[in-house]
């Protein structure tokens, strides 16, 4: 892959994000990264794996999801372009929780979270750039949770087709159900009242 199209992807995304990274230090994040076009439908990261490596979505889109007792997936959440998957070494879990796949081709830029977490503490606009991620990430969770405790199913489906559209238009249906918590047929009867056929 070509490391200049890359940094001016990774400027483009610390740009639009408001993070305040410079060439520098994104070159040396690329330096301790390596790079990987996916399939879609491949398991890229299994429950109980260590958690010694985490991924920026350079293009594509990736789904995480748990395994319940009956043996159903139940997606925990989707990574687009210019968000985190595989993370939950980033947040201090040593074994992945949940399933990863691919769910187009997607491409990856993968990095050991030790060392970037070491880079990380070593540059201040990084430092404050993984604040920001983290309060994100605090600031979703809270968002999902209030939706389950106080919105109807199709609250829940509305909100999440503002947030993510091209979810909406390139994910299989039954994934976006079971992350809202609904059956499929549930979401085909909310979207047939909302006129989405």
């Amino acid at each position: 892959m070509n490391k200049q199209i890359i940094i001016e992807q990774l400027t483009s995304l610390s740009e639009k994000y408001d993070l305040g990274l410079d060439t520098e230090i994104l070159e040396r994040i690329v330096k301790l990264s390596t790079f990987r076009i996916i399939g879609k439908g491949t398991l890229i990261q299994h429950i109980g794996e260590k958690t010694n490596t985490a991924a920026l979505v350079l293009d594509g889109i990736t789904r995480c999801y748990y395994i319940d007792s009956d043996g159903n997936d139940i997606t925990r959440g989707f990574s687009i372009t210019g968000t985190l998957c595989m993370d939950e070494g980033m947040f201090g879990y040593g074994e992945s929780l949940t399933e990863w796949e691919t769910l187009t081709d997607t491409t990856l830029m993968l990095f050991n979270v030790s060392e970037i977490k070491l880079l990380i503490n070593e540059n201040d606009a990084l430092k404050s750039a993984y604040i920001q991620l983290l309060e994100n990430a605090l600031k979703y969770k809270i968002y999902r949770e209030n939706g389950f405790l106080v919105e109807s199913a199709s609250e829940r489906y509305l909100h999440f087709r503002k947030m993510f559209p091209e979810i909406c238009q390139m994910v299989k249906q039954q994934y976006i159900a079971t992350y809202l918590g609904i059956a499929p047929e549930s979401l085909s009867r909310i979207k047939r009242s909302l006129k989405e056929g």
